[in-house]
């Protein structure tokens, strides 16, 4: 049985992620309809790793396994034929038997870009984060290279994500300014469910001179555990973690949280302000993640 990999690139925005799910879209499973069309049968394609609901890829590996006979070269071409548009297969390889796609991969580079103008662009709609306010692009890429090594990275993951292990190692956090758009490039062996927007996130609130660099591995985790007694006191969660009677309010989760953090570092009013802007960001990561564990309901 050959063993095929793939190198693709995809737009993200009509797709729940790349993991198959049971009533959504998904990258993966149009892939494995295309791949199951051109190989005559069933296929199981493993990607290099999970991208969430919305983002794309511009270099993606997977692999599968198949007993086709097409030649190595006409892959390519005979998947795309059968993938929409928004999917293309660039190269196919056949590789060793041990080959496997997430479990040969050594390191991913994510790359968050953000639109720092007062007037949007319609052309960079779903493709980069829109942020009107001015930012201080020299302070923004220090606070980024304080990300860099080895580090355990628990405050910048979303609440209640379940892994071994919470450390990993970060290659690099490179920040770059062409006009209005700001391209942020993240190097590691390996990321937390919402580590890079977490990042970014910080990174934006660095830029605006109210947090140093050396201070940002401190209030995370305080704006976590700020939020976590939130959700207890509302209601929430229940005294056992699970899903409680009411529901979550974005406007009353961010003053909690911003005066819980003022409180404790001393921050004024000035500050708080801008406090609110990271807190905002982060509340936008762990919505997604509660709600695709079923674990909050929001009101519109």
């Amino acid at each position: 049985m050959r063993n095929i990999a793939l190198t693709l690139k995809y737009l993200g925005t009509a797709y729940h992620g790349w993991q198959v799910q049971k009533t959504v879209s998904s990258v993966c499973e149009t892939m494995e309809k295309g791949l199951s069309n051109v190989c005559g049968g069933n296929v199981k394609l493993v990607g290099c790793g999970r991208t969430d609901a919305g983002v794309h890829a511009l270099r993606y590996c997977a692999n599968f396994r198949s007993d086709c006979t097409i030649p190595i070269e006409k892959v390519p071409l005979a998947l795309n034929a059968r993938l929409p548009g928004d999917i293309a297969v660039t190269d196919a390889c056949e590789v060793d038997e041990s080959f496997n796609a997430i479990g040969s991969c050594i390191q991913k580079e994510y790359v968050y870009q953000i639109y720092n103008s007062r007037i949007r662009d319609a052309f960079l709609e779903h493709r980069v984060c829109f942020y009107p306010q001015p930012l201080d692009f020299a302070r923004l890429a220090r606070a980024g290279r304080a990300f860099e090594g080895t580090h355990d990275f628990a405050a910048v993951r979303s609440v209640g994500t379940e892994t071994k292990t919470t450390v990993r190692t970060v290659y690099w956090c490179d920040a770059e300014r062409e006009g209005d758009l700001i391209t942020v490039r993240v190097c590691a062996n390996g990321f937390l469910y919402n580590m890079v927007r977490a990042m970014v996130g910080t990174m934006v609130y660095a830029s605006y001179g109210k947090l140093r660099a050396e201070d940002i591995p401190a209030l995370v985790p305080q704006m976590i555990d700020a939020d976590m007694a939130y959700m207890h006191e509302a209601g929430v969660l229940d005294d056992d973690g699970y899903a409680g009677d009411a529901y979550y309010e974005d406007d009353e989760a961010i003053e909690y949280i911003v005066e819980s953090l003022a409180a404790k570092n001393a921050l004024d009013p000035e500050q708080a302000v801008k406090l609110a802007a990271l807190v905002d960001d982060y509340l936008d990561a762990q919505q997604m993640f509660l709600e695709s564990q079923g674990m909050v309901e929001y009101e519109e």
